[in-house]
């Protein structure tokens, strides 16, 4: 029997894969985090929610190291942002220590409510943008 974390993950990203992200994706000021494929080598773009300070770009993931992107992360963590249509390099940096919880309170509140609804094993993960 799987647990109810197992299922709302599942569901979740079955919905965000099929529906979601595809739409999302095509939105011109929709927030992008485009990563490299683990085992394909290939761009993967996914809209998400978070916040610009700086030189830095924070978000929380819903399902941590669960997360595909997290995972390509761990693997090669320079990434490509896209931000209020403007795309920026940097440096990914999963961060297992920060108060994901917090950091939500901090970031926009629609994407958040929705990350904290759903999420099982928040992540917070701060980008640092080149110049």
């Amino acid at each position: 029997m799987p647990r109810t974390g197992d299922t709302t993950f599942r569901a979740v990203t079955a919905l965000q894969r099929r529906v979601v992200n595809p739409i999302s994706r095509r939105m011109p000021f929709q927030t992008l985090l485009e990563t490299t494929g683990r085992v394909s080598g290939l761009p993967r773009r996914t809209p998400l929610g978070g916040r610009h300070e700086g030189r830095t770009f924070w978000l929380v993931s819903e399902f941590g190291e669960k997360s595909q992107y997290v995972r390509n992360i761990q693997a090669d963590p320079r990434v490509r942002v896209r931000i209020k249509g403007r795309w920026y390099t940097g440096t990914a940096h999963p961060l297992p220590q920060d108060d994901a919880r917090a950091r939500l309170r901090a970031l926009p509140q629609l994407n958040s409510a929705v990350v904290h609804a759903v999420g099982n094993a928040l992540l917070t993960v701060r980008v640092d943008l080149d110049t």
